[in-house]
């Protein structure tokens, strides 16, 4: 079994109420951005209007 490094036990417990809200914040952000990027694609297609060439047969 291995033996445990406390020095890294002891870096993590100490770092971890930093690392934690700032993933969350990071996470809730790019969240976000992905959802008001789907949103603006999906309205740029609802409105934009494609146009039809006209072939001979509809003259």
């Amino acid at each position: 079994m291995r033996k445990p490094n406390f020095y890294m036990v002891f870096q993590w417990l100490m770092f971890l109420p930093v690392i934690l809200p700032l993933c969350i914040i990071f996470g809730a952000l790019q969240g976000m951005f992905n959802t008001v990027g789907q949103m603006a694609y999906q309205m740029w297609e609802d409105i934009s209007v494609v146009e039809q060439s006209i072939g001979t047969t509809e003259l």
